[in-house]
């Protein structure tokens, strides 16, 4: 029992044996613990600028809604970026924009001139670099690892987002209360060139790069690039399930964040200290989950679904309590939940299209998590202002909870072929759902 816990512990970092993916995973740990930081402290810049209260509630979902919005509309052309350009050089420059964004805003702060408008501009030009790094990273994945390990590179790079998440906060909260705000900022525009550095560290020889889109030089070069992506979507019924789940969980129950910093100030009266602890707690949460499956051998449908059932779960009980240990427990299993359910429908697309496509299919898939945001935030934000954190965050809960159980009807009654367990099977390159694509790509390429 002992030497099979120990055979599924390091199987769980099998993804690392890749050089090439280590240099990129140890520059993510650092980057996105200055991310969450800059969460974190944006949140509380927001508030200390507008005031707390449902007015902060508002402001916060629409900042959300403004970093998102580019991602929802222009995130479709990203995939093409992702497919066209080598996508290591597009995620160098992504990365160095993102970094330079942080540091104006951070610069902004500590000089004291910093204003509301400030930060939604400098959100929309964040959300507009997002469209074309999302799509890039995340298909880049699978050129770092190959196929075979890509399912456990996106749960360790969960891991790492996850992991950071709890760290990231509560040094952010501390940071906060000794020094402002500013320094969070700064932190983060630095901390971009952890990933830089990794990037450029790279050997190329080692990348297994997919064939690259030609460079579409018309709009119906355009229009019939994106219209594979999305038929491709639409004839694979286990992408479209996992991208339907998704749509709904981030739109819906993944906002509750939104709501945490109004809860700490206000509900809970714990500060900034004790929301970096909130959200820590919803770290942890979601570390367990990435860790959890990092370790199985495929991603699972059951996973996938009964992630969204959790969160739902969960943000009913945050809307009921006005405990912090409650709601510690409850933001645990939000960020377990939420984790699960990313993670699998990642896995599940990254491992059942083709390489070619790869960049249009995972710009579907990041404009509806990311790109759902602005819905969401908006959505959220309104109701919160409207009649309270709780009812948004009931409306969330309901929200998650019921997509994942009309997904689980779906696939118990077996309308969602996956080769992933027993008697659902996946479609990959050489399958017929896969099939119809094949000359098509060839007639781009």
């Amino acid at each position: 029992m002992t030497t099979g816990g120990r055979v599924r512990f390091f199987a769980a970092g099998r993804a690392l044996r890749h050089r090439n993916f280590r240099l990129f995973f140890f520059g993510q740990l650092i980057s996105v613990t200055g991310t969450w930081m800059q969460s974190l402290a944006l949140a509380w810049l927001i508030g200390e600028l507008v005031g707390w209260g449902n007015q902060g509630v508002v402001y916060l979902g629409l900042v959300g809604a403004t970093q998102f919005l580019p991602v929802m509309v222009l995130g479709l052309f990203g995939g093409i970026v992702a497919d066209v350009w080598p996508k290591r050089k597009t995620v160098i420059a992504t990365q160095i924009a993102a970094g330079l964004l942080a540091l104006a805003l951070g610069g902004l702060d500590y000089f004291h001139v910093i204003a509301v408008w400030h930060v939604f501009v400098l959100a929309f030009l964040l959300g507009l670099v997002n469209a074309v790094d999302m799509p890039a990273r995340q298909s880049f994945v699978v050129e770092m690892v190959g196929t075979d390990d890509v399912a456990n590179a996106v749960a360790l790079n969960s891991a790492v987002f996850n992991g950071a998440r709890i760290v990231g906060p509560a040094i952010g909260g501390a940071l906060i209360l000794l020094f402002g705000t500013a320094l969070c900022f700064i932190f983060n525009g630095l901390s971009y060139g952890a990933v830089v550095i990794g990037l450029l560290a790279m050997r190329s020889q080692e990348l297994r790069p997919a064939d690259r889109l030609a460079m579409p030089r018309s709009v119906a070069a355009i229009r019939k690039g994106l219209g594979e992506g999305l038929r491709y979507v639409w004839r694979t019924p286990v992408v479209l399930l996992a991208i339907g789940v998704i749509g709904f969980v981030s739109t819906f129950g993944m906002n509750f964040n939104v709501i945490l910093p109004v809860m700490a100030a206000g509900v809970l009266n714990v500060g900034p200290a004790g929301a970096g602890v909130l959200y820590a707690s919803m770290g942890a949460g979601a570390l367990t989950a990435a860790l959890s499956v990092a370790m199985l051998q495929r991603p699972r449908l059951r996973i996938l679904v009964g992630g969204g059932m959790v969160l739902g779960l969960a943000e009913f009980v945050l809307a009921a309590t006005s405990s912090y240990p409650v709601a510690l427990a409850a933001v645990y299993f939000a960020g377990l939940g939420a984790i699960a359910t990313a993670i699998s429908a990642n896995s599940l697309i990254q491992i059942t299209v083709p390489g070619a496509l790869r960049g249009r299919v995972m710009s579907v898939y990041t404009t509806v998590f990311a790109g759902s945001t602005p819905i969401g935030n908006g959505l959220t934000g309104g109701v919160g202002g409207l009649w309270g954190t709780p009812a948004a965050l009931v409306m969330n809960g309901a929200l998650a909870f019921g997509s994942s159980a009309v997904a689980a009807v779906a696939v118990l009654r077996g309308r969602v072929p996956w080769a992933g367990g027993g008697r659902n099977a996946a479609p990959t390159e050489s399958t017929p759902a896969a099939a119809p694509m094949a000359s098509t790509l060839r007639e781009i390429d």
